[in-house]
């Protein structure tokens, strides 16, 4: 049980198998690995997110808006599609060398693509389309948090970008979030790819409703690489050992409330 007053970020581990959803209550999916799957599979709750570090890092664009939104409507009645994620440009220094772009003109794509997908996805018989905030310092992300605030609605599901890359030092990850609480406090913010180290600090705990990660699949590749031994990278062993770990991770210090 979670000591009193002391709030842990509900994880989502991300699975690139489909086959691995049965084994965990919910999880992340890509769509880089529906585009072409025909028949529905067994989950629970999830998330599906848009592949944009894979597409945009290695220096592809995204899928088509509208094909984006047909994929989201088509998974639509699969388990229960909790929310779907925004097309979104990174803004770390390395991907703005692949891309040639600059944090603004990300911040700027980032938010006309979710005006644009919100007309598509964000309907009445549709799934939740979970805004994405891009940055790199905490005022640029508390920039682009005033800049998408009029489109985005009290208590919103909304997710933190580009951080994924920054958390050997959890501080600089709890800036972020902070600059993101003082602009619209209501918001309940999702971590892509949030590391333990990171989930060790009550500062970043705090700020954060949901997180999602990969590194079970990383952990297990170099315990196997170092050792040669250890389940594979691929297996459901690997992946529940994994979060029986991340389940009994506690931040350092307590909060005053929790978040709802």
């Amino acid at each position: 049980m979670k000591p009193d007053g002391m709030h842990i970020p509900v994880m989502y581990p991300g699975v690139h198998q489909t086959t691995l959803a049965r084994h965990v209550s919910r999880c992340m999916i890509s769509v880089n690995i529906l585009i072409r799957r025909v028949s529905d599979f067994e989950v629970g709750d999830w998330i599906m997110d848009s592949g944009a570090f894979t597409r945009i890092s290695t220096g592809k664009d995204h899928l088509e808006p509208g094909m984006y939104a047909e994929i989201a409507h088509r998974w639509h009645g699969c388990g229960n599609l909790q929310a779907v994620v925004s097309q979104d440009w990174m803004c770390e220094p390395f991907v703005l060398a692949v891309t040639g772009g600059t944090v603004q003109r990300h911040q700027d794509q980032t938010t006309e693509r979710y005006l644009d997908l919100r007309t598509r996805i964000d309907t009445a018989d549709g799934p939740y389309l979970m805004p994405v905030l891009q940055g790199y310092t905490p005022e640029q992300y508390a920039a682009h948090a005033r800049d998408l605030s009029p489109f985005i609605g009290h208590n919103a599901w909304v997710g933190v970008g580009s951080v994924c890359k920054r958390q050997g030092r959890p501080d600089s990850l709890a800036a972020v979030l902070e600059a993101i609480h003082d602009v619209r406090p209501d918001w309940r913010l999702h971590g892509f790819g949030v590391k333990s180290t990171s989930l060790r600090s009550s500062r970043v705990c705090d700020r954060l409703a949901t997180v999602d990660s990969m590194a079970w699949s990383y952990a297990a590749r170099m315990q196997r690489l170092a050792s040669g031994e250890g389940p594979s990278p691929n297996s459901a062993e690997a992946l529940l050992g994994w979060m029986a770990k991340i389940t009994n991770i506690r931040p350092d210090g307590h909060r005053q409330q929790t978040l709802t």
